[in-house]
């Protein structure tokens, strides 16, 4: 189906959870013509009232427009509903955003192929409330010219939308990578949280002061990646070796205090693992190397 993406162009959107309905919603904002689809109807009333056409069914969503947009519970339940409109796909740019694996965005990579569909995997690096914002970062990975074709329509949904190359899986890769910082950062912050809520300091506190060490840590995120990325881990701030002695004071305190210990011990049995195995001298990039060994069961 030759298109393109000029003006205000036609999109579907399939399922309308929260983020489902933020992104119909920034289409209709943005000009675009909106069909939208979900399996319990309710949840397309306020899109409706703003000027999206509510199609019958999920076959009628994808007829509707020659980009469809898939934002749904899991992969699982995007094929159920993609499996049988297999022949209205194709000649259609089928984007999948629901958050799944790399080796699920590549599946459905080859089952869109067979279709007949162009597939981009994306992923969303936003909450609801800022799609269609600044603030709101969108990933995509497949074929270049699917992208550049319906970009000005993609690029409704945030000023953060980037094609990361052929690769469907890439972007899933991005999100899992981001989702453990998250919640690295936030469970040593609740970790925090807990030891100085002994004291009675409450945990507003302790963010006003993190936010300050958060932008030294940056500093340290772009040093540790280039020695990631050379392969060489100089310590030019601490050695591994004064690293683990800190682990041990941290645990000793969270001990005495009566605070969980779990997630330091954690820390320090990796730090142990790379020390043993002649890391000492190293600075914490060194770390890496623990991160990059498939999981071992021990006793």
């Amino acid at each position: 189906m030759p298109y393109s993406d000029a003006g205000h162009a036609p999109v579907t959107v399939i399922g309308l959870g929260l983020m489902g309905q933020a992104l119909a919603g920034a289409f209709l904002a943005d000009g675009h013509p909106t069909t939208v689809w979900n399996r319990s109807t309710a949840k397309a009333e306020r899109l409706v009232a703003r000027g999206a056409t509510l199609a019958a069914s999920a076959r009628d969503a994808v007829a509707a427009s020659p980009l469809v947009v898939v934002c749904v519970t899991d992969y699982q339940a995007a094929r159920e509903l993609l499996d049988p409109l297999g022949d209205v796909l194709a000649g259609r740019v089928l984007v999948n955003l629901t958050t799944g694996t790399s080796k699920q965005a590549h599946e459905t990579a080859e089952w869109a192929a067979l279709q007949g569909a162009t597939y981009l995997d994306g992923v969303i690096l936003a909450f609801p409330q800022t799609i269609g914002t600044a603030g709101a970062v969108l990933l995509y990975g497949g074929a270049r010219p699917a992208f550049d074709t319906h970009e000005s329509t993609l690029r409704s949904l945030g000023a953060g939308t980037a094609h990361l190359g052929v690769d469907h899986g890439l972007p899933a890769l991005y999100d899992m990578a981001m989702l453990s910082v998250m919640w690295n950062v936030l469970n040593g912050f609740l970790h925090g949280a807990a030891l100085l809520g002994t004291a009675r300091v409450n945990a507003a506190t302790l963010a006003s002061f993190m936010r300050q060490g958060i932008g030294a840590m940056t500093e340290w995120v772009s040093a540790y990646a280039d020695q990631i990325d050379a392969g060489r881990y100089p310590a030019v701030d601490s050695t591994l070796d004064t690293h683990l002695a800190g682990m041990e004071h941290l645990i000793q305190e969270s001990e005495s205090l009566g605070i969980n210990v779990e997630l330091p011990r954690f820390v320090k049995t990796l730090t142990d693992r790379a020390v043993a195995e002649g890391r000492g001298g190293d600075s914490y990039a060194a770390m890496i190397e623990q991160f990059r060994k498939p999981t071992t069961v021990r006793p």
